[in-house]
């Protein structure tokens, strides 16, 4: 590759599925031959890719591209805002070209268009997994688009359309790919992972020539095969998923769930048009546990949803101090422009959501710490994130990279650095993270 050739800047903002849409165009634009260039000022243009989800995001997207505009001047802008282009042009009418989420081909098109590919890319150049965005040992496998739900507080199935399943023999295949290349975790992950092949009518496709549905349970037993973690985010706890909890027992995959359960109040997740069956709920994770004592359950919150009384809110909090989750996130409700839930009555003050938001936050970091306490003691496998001079910095079965706590292990290491496993013992803890020491 030669120094004459096309140069492509990019911006990448919002969750994980966002990030692998990245990777994906990334991937494309290598294997065209184009180079990629680290500054503003070395490219030839600038992607970026955008999300739109709540008002902050979409102030940051906004931010995002004018600082491109700035400093190279040549933008085309994609993802999720790309959903609302006459907002985007609002804004910043100089941009090349605006197009929406998981549209490859017409990103491609666009940057074909304003700056062409070599003639001759070296298409060898590109390695087998694709150009990846996260650290070489662990990458995002989504396995699905869009979503058949319409909380009230989403815009999502807007912007990304209905559940559109991968067929399972395509996924496996890439995750064979990525831990070829030194991934040793896989983070599974989709807008509603516990719904994966429902629109395929869970059809048979072939895994290495071997007949296998396309459902979760299947994925995961297949993902299971492969010398490498696997970590579950955002599953609704649908009972199927009961099915799931004994592949983590045999240690197939690792003992942890990501469910976004969003409130305890069966009258605000009928608001939000969520699964409104809370004590079902607490049934199944009760289940779960006595499946499995190892699992890990990590889940996120609304407070100040609008018409959230103070009773649905002390609802909540009797919900978590009796569902015991191990990992917990929460938000003051922001609304979404374009969501139905902002059409609802009574909107929760700004200085009582984020009085609900701290009184929820102190009760669960109790609950955290304590869940913390009980692994002390115990032996576990952990996953090396970073080596320094005198303490590794690694992530045990519970912890999701970026969103949860990690493992500090003291001491000078030789002849290991990460996407290496190794065994300690866990001595203590804060708020957040564990320590250890080697076995």
């Amino acid at each position: 590759m030669s120094a004459s050739d096309p140069k492509v800047g990019f911006v990448s903002l919002g969750c994980p599925k966002n990030l692998v849409d990245s990777e994906r165009i990334l991937t494309q634009l290598r294997a065209e031959g184009y180079q990629l260039a680290a500054t503003y000022q070395g490219a030839d243009l600038v992607v970026v890719n955008t999300c739109g989800f709540i008002d902050a995001a979409v102030t940051e997207s906004l931010n995002a591209i004018g600082e491109a505009l700035d400093g190279n001047g040549r933008v085309i802008v994609t993802g999720c805002l790309g959903v609302r282009e006459d907002e985007i042009r609002a804004a910043h009418p100089d941009v090349l070209a605006v197009t929406g989420p998981h549209d490859y081909e017409a990103v491609m098109d666009a940057v074909h268009s304003h700056l062409p590919a070599p003639h001759d890319p070296f298409t060898s150049l590109l390695p087998p997994q694709g150009i990846k965005l996260t650290p070489r040992h662990y990458a995002y496998l989504k396995i699905s688009e869009g979503c058949n739900h319409r909380c009230t507080f989403c815009i999502i199935p807007s912007m990304r359309g209905d559940l559109v399943s991968r067929p399972i023999g395509e996924v496996v295949a890439e995750a064979e790919r990525l831990v070829a290349s030194g991934v040793r975790e896989l983070l599974v992950v989709s807008q509603d992972t516990s719904a994966y092949g429902v629109d395929l009518k869970y059809r048979t496709d072939f895994c290495n020539g071997r007949p296998v549905e396309t459902r979760l349970t299947a994925l995961a037993r297949e993902l299971g095969r492969l010398p490498a973690w696997t970590r579950l985010h955002y599953v609704y706890p649908y009972p199927h998923v009961d099915d799931l909890v004994p592949l983590m027992a045999e240690c197939a995959i690792l003992p942890y769930l990501d469910i976004p359960l969003q409130h305890g109040s069966e009258r605000i997740l009928k608001l939000m048009k969520r699964p409104a069956a809370t004590e079902k709920v607490l049934t199944r994770l009760a289940r779960w546990r006595e499946i499995c004592p190892e699992l890990v359950l990590r889940s996120t919150f609304i407070v100040g949803f609008p018409g959230e009384t103070e009773e649905d809110f002390d609802r909540l909090l009797d919900f978590i101090q009796e569902a015991q989750l191990d990992r917990v996130g929460c938000f003051a409700y922001s609304p979404v422009a374009g969501a139905t839930a902002n059409a609802l009555p009574d909107p929760v003050p700004e200085e009582i959501k984020q009085d609900r938001l701290q009184r929820f936050m102190e009760i669960q970091a109790d609950i955290s710490r304590d869940r913390l306490a009980l692994q002390v003691g115990r032996e576990m496998t952990v996953l090396i994130d970073e080596v320094h001079e005198d303490h590794i910095v690694a992530r045990g079965p519970g912890d999701a990279p970026e969103v949860d706590g990690q493992v500090i292990i003291d001491g000078a290491w030789e002849d290991v650095g990460p996407g290496d496993f190794i065994e300690v013992t866990v001595t203590g803890y804060d708020a957040h993270d564990l320590f250890a020491e080697p076995v």
